[in-house]
C-alpha cells in the first residue's frame, strides 16, 4: 500500500498562540491555561511543528476549556510542510523509510509516558490522534479509563482490528469517505466491534472527504473548510462531554 495521501495537503495561515515546553522529555507545543483538563495530541506524518497541528490545538484549548499537549513524536526529525507543495519534495520523501524509523514499537512508549505524565497532573485527560496518531490513540485506549477519559481520531492510519478490538475508554472516530487506511471493512469493523465492548462511542462521517481532510484540509474549497469546521466541532463536542 502507497502512503501517497499521508504527505497531501494545503497549509494554512495563521500564527499559533502557545508555547514550546517538554513533556516526559519530548518536546512540546502546549496552549491553553486549563488545571482540571488535557488533550494529547498525537500527530501526523508532518509532527509536532506542523501550523496546521498547532492552530488546531489552539481551538481545541479554547473550545473544549483545556490544556492542549502536542509532542514530538519523531526524535526531532522535522518534515517540511513544503512536501505538500512541492512535486519534487513530495516524490523525494519516501514515507515508508520514515515510518520505519518510527515504528509503533519505537514510539508507543514515548506516547504512552506522555499521556501518563499528563495524567499525573490533570483530573481529566483525552487524546486525538491525526494520520499517524490514530493508532496509539487506540492503544492508549486499552489501558482504560484509569489512564484516559476519552479518546478522538480522524483518518487513522495503520490501525489495526486488535488495537480497536481492546478498546475500553469512550471513543469517536472522524471518518471520511475516502481513505485507504480507514477502508470500508475497517469502518465497518469499528462500527460492529466497539458497540459490542461497553464503552461509549461515536461515528461521525465526511461524505466527499478524502484521507488528512481534519488537518490538512484546502480552505479555499468551500466543502472542505466547512467539513473541516464539523470535525473541530465533533471533537470539541467530544472532549466538553467527557473532560468536563
Amino acid at each position: 500500500m502507497t502512503c501517497d495521501a499521508c504527505k497531501t495537503g494545503f497549509r494554512w495561515d495563521g500564527t499559533p498562540v502557545g508555547s514550546e515546553t517538554t513533556l516526559a522529555g519530548n518536546q512540546t507545543y502546549v496552549t491553553g491555561t486549563s488545571t482540571s483538563a488535557a488533550i494529547l495530541i498525537v500527530h501526523d506524518v508532518f509532527g509536532w511543528t506542523l501550523p496546521n497541528a498547532r492552530l488546531l490545538a489552539d481551538h481545541y484549548a479554547q473550545e473544549a476549556n483545556a490544556t492542549v499537549y502536542l509532542p514530538d513524536f519523531f526524535g526531532g526529525e522535522i518534515v517540511s510542510p513544503e512536501v505538500m507543495d512541492d512535486p519534487e519534495k513530495r516524490a523525494a520523501f519516501d514515507i515508508p523509510a520514515f515510518i520505519a524509523r518510527n515504528t509503533k514499537e519505537q514510539r508507543f512508549p514515548e506516547i504512552l509516558a506522555c499521556a501518563r505524565a499528563l495524567k499525573d497532573a490533570y483530573p481529566k485527560v483525552g487524546a486525538i490522534g491525526f494520520c499517524y496518531g490514530g493508532w496509539a490513540v487506540f492503544q492508549l485506549a486499552a489501558h482504560g479509563t484509569e489512564l484516559l477519559s476519552c479518546i478522538s481520531t480522524a483518518h487513522p492510519t495503520f490501525l489495526s482490528e486488535a488495537e480497536i478490538a481492546a478498546c475500553r475508554t469512550p471513543a469517536q472516530i472522524l471518518a471520511p469517505e475516502h481513505d485507504q487506511y480507514l477502508t470500508p471493512e475497517l469502518k465497518e469493523y469499528c462500527n460492529r466491534v466497539i458497540p459490542s465492548l461497553g464503552v461509549p462511542y461515536e461515528y461521525v462521517y465526511f461524505p466527499g472527504m478524502s484521507h488528512g481532510f481534519a488537518t490538512r484540509a484546502n480552505l479555499n474549497n468551500e466543502l472542505q473548510k466547512a467539513e473541516l469546521a464539523r470535525a473541530k466541532r465533533a471533537a470539541v463536542h467530544w472532549f466538553n462531554e467527557w473532560l468536563r
